[in-house]
């Protein structure tokens, strides 16, 4: 099987329910979060992390993954300003049968405070 590595920029509350799942699945979104967004380069996902997740919450971690390759390919990549800020936006009620094509487990790469 093909994988595609993405990585996800979060906070300490995200991580707490990523490790409560043994590091196999992403937590469900809040109702105010419609879009689960992955992001295809460390490089973002450190970026997001640094400057966002640290500002809000006082420490922000980078995380990455493995999805199957094929059930990857059903979403656009999305280009959310330049090109160097890339993502697949998937849709909140579709992260369970995300969840189940992750292969292997998330790992944290990154932390900031």
């Amino acid at each position: 099987m093909k994988t595609i590595t993405l990585y996800r920029p979060i906070g300490p509350e995200e991580l707490k329910l990523v490790e409560k799942s043994g590091f196999k699945k992403w937590p469900p979104r809040l109702p105010e979060q419609p879009i689960f967004y992955p992001v295809t380069t460390s490089a973002y996902a450190e970026k997001i992390a640094r400057d966002w997740n640290v500002k809000d919450s006082g420490c922000g971690f980078v995380t990455e993954f493995q999805v199957d390759a094929e059930f990857l390919s059903r979403y656009p990549v999305q280009i959310a300003g330049g090109r160097e800020h890339s993502e697949y936006w998937i849709p909140a009620d579709e992260l369970d049968k995300f969840n189940r094509h992750i292969v292997g487990k998330i790992k944290v790469i990154k932390s900031f405070k």
